[in-house]
């Protein structure tokens, strides 16, 4: 199983400093993927609940820094030479799907073909509101955006017409490495579920409770990918956990999980950051070689 690090972009990790050094360590620690979340806008009083923790309140202040996840990565790639990159996760809905197309895009080719988007449907209203995008029906729109994205990373002249978006013979270049990104759908709801299983190459569990959560989201995945006609190993899983211990990587790797995500903020210190990333390869790293 992969190890992979989601670290950069927010707070600590929005300093370039800092994202230079953790980016590289982890690039020679031999860490699978570092991830790079999205917050557009960020609204301080709202009504939407935080899905990813039993109080419902987010864990991430209002007026931390968050940078673009497409900006944070491009300055990761050109400070490493290996480690997938991977957004984790873009709120699709919330963009325009021919600019992302190209934003995914021209990361892949300039790393190298190291790239997978990570997306998600989002969960605050007040977000969607702030930035003009209807809350309602933002799972048909993601999904609908994802068809487009892979219409036109495939096709030299392309053209797509749905209910949401449209386009007429236009051409975006440049193309992915492989005419396709791996798209890794994010959230834990049983509606993330079926449609991970339905049309996504992956799917990111974020602060999943423990294990056993882990385990029952991957047979369910599985069960959901067959009854769509899919093979269930055709879907890539990665997961972090709210307090993971050693122990569960190999409980994860058995579950049928393909990658542990480790979820944390570095060090503002960039020697104590490089540092800070050999030691959580010496803990997560070495337990499973």
């Amino acid at each position: 199983m992969d190890v992979g690090l989601h670290a950069l972009g927010i707070g600590t990790g929005a300093e370039r400093t800092v994202i230079d050094a953790v980016a590289g360590a982890a690039d020679r620690a031999g860490f699978a993927t570092l991830w790079a979340s999205e917050r557009v806008v960020a609204v301080g009083e709202r009504a939407s609940r935080y899905p990813y923790s039993d109080d419902g309140v987010d864990p991430v202040a209002a007026d931390t820094d968050w940078l673009d996840p497409f900006i944070t990565l491009s300055f990761a790639a050109a400070a490493t030479t290996r480690i997938g990159l991977a957004t984790g996760v873009l709120v699709l809905p919330e963009h325009n799907p021919v600019v992302v197309a190209k934003q995914a895009a021209s990361l892949d080719k300039l790393s190298g073909g190291r790239v997978a988007l990570g997306v998600g449907m989002g969960w605050a209203k007040e977000e969607f509101d702030a930035l003009g995008v209807p809350f309602e029906g933002r799972a048909a729109r993601t999904a609908e955006y994802v068809r487009a994205l892979r219409a036109l990373w495939r096709y030299d002249v392309a053209s797509f017409q749905g209910e949401y978006v449209a386009f007429e013979d236009v051409r975006v270049n440049p193309k992915p490495r492989n005419r396709t990104l791996p798209v890794v759908l994010g959230g834990n709801s049983d509606a993330a579920l079926r449609h991970a299983a339905a049309w996504a190459d992956g799917w990111y569990g974020f602060s999943l409770p423990d294990v056993e959560d882990a385990a029952l989201a991957a047979s369910t995945l599985r069960r959901l990918a067959r009854a769509a006609g899919r093979e269930p190993g055709d879907l890539r899983l990665a997961v972090s956990l709210r307090a993971p211990m050693p122990g569960d990587a190999r409980r994860l790797a058995d579950a049928g999980i393909d990658e542990l995500v480790l979820v944390s903020c570095p060090p503002r210190d960039p020697i104590e950051a490089e540092a800070w990333v050999g030691e959580l390869a010496r803990q997560w790293i070495g337990v499973l070689n």
